[in-house]
């Protein structure tokens, strides 16, 4: 018997756990989450910080066109930022923080709100985007934060057999700008990875510039580097989007069957851009 993914918007969840908690009534949490407006739309929001905040210009727009061409994610192309004390967080699925350098220290209320956004059900991807290598005070500064704010709690290796690396491309491990880590880190809260660390400069492989050519060479430049870095940002929206998945079904071959899909194989015309798939 075919099953779906159980699937169930993060936003919408969030957004219900927030009006219940003005008491506001009319939301609720049943099979999928209710059309909220323009809000309903899956959007990725950077996240502002007082250190460089957005070092990879154009990496969201270009990857929520690839997300928007080959799945039925409903994604918007319209720039959204938000800050760790802003209440809009709430709204986004989706939050990524970019960083090359040192985070600065969360203040109690800013800790507080990423500490709730996390636990209710929202999911960051953190990428660190040092220019050569990893940063090393971006790492020390992430891990030191993340201790301070869950007890207890660690960054861990996600396994090559998660979800993740299935949820719609079967992908063997991550990829970036650079290939510096053979694996992700992720913070597991409740049984899901709320938090996805990547040291591989992920962003940095989605970015184009204004005329649409990429704007960073890749490190080493294997073959296929940068077609997998966009096919892990796909995976990872179609995650952040999902409360649940069934990990025996949700992979590729299953989804193009629900969906009568045609993925052709990737390719670049004269210019080096990578070219559509169709549908």
């Amino acid at each position: 018997m075919d099953k779906t993914p159980a699937c169930f918007p993060r936003r919408d969840f969030l957004r219900a756990i927030m009006a219940g908690a003005a008491g506001l009534s009319g939301l609720f949490l049943s099979g999928r989450g209710h059309a909220l407006g323009e809000t309903s739309r899956f959007h990725i929001a950077l996240l502002r910080h007082p250190g460089n905040w957005n070092p990879r210009p154009g990496a969201v727009g270009a990857l929520l066109e690839e997300i928007r061409s080959i799945t039925s994610i409903d994604a918007r192309l319209t720039r959204q930022y938000v800050s760790l004390n802003d209440p809009r967080m709430f709204n986004y699925p989706f939050v990524l923080l970019q960083s090359d350098a040192e985070l600065p220290r969360l203040g109690r209320a800013e800790g507080n709100q990423l500490k709730r956004f996390l636990e209710l059900g929202g999911f960051m991807l953190v990428d660190n985007v040092g220019q050569t290598s990893p940063s090393a005070a971006m790492d020390r500064s992430l891990k030191q934060e993340l201790a301070r704010l869950f007890p207890g709690r660690a960054l861990e290796r996600i396994p090559a057999e998660h979800v993740i690396y299935r949820s719609f491309y079967r992908l063997d491990g991550p990829s970036g700008r650079l290939d510096a880590r053979p694996h992700l880190e992720g913070l597991e809260l409740d049984g899901r990875y709320a938090l996805v660390y990547s040291q591989n400069d992920l962003s940095g492989a989605w970015a184009r510039d204004q005329f649409g050519a990429w704007r960073y060479d890749l490190i080493p430049g294997t073959r296929d580097q940068r077609e997998n870095a966009f096919r892990l940002g796909v995976n990872l929206a179609m995650y952040a989007l999902c409360l649940d998945y069934k990990d025996d079904h949700v992979h590729l071959d299953y989804l193009l069957k629900r969906r009568q899909w045609r993925i052709t194989p990737p390719s670049s015309d004269s210019s080096g851009h990578r070219r559509r798939r169709t549908r």
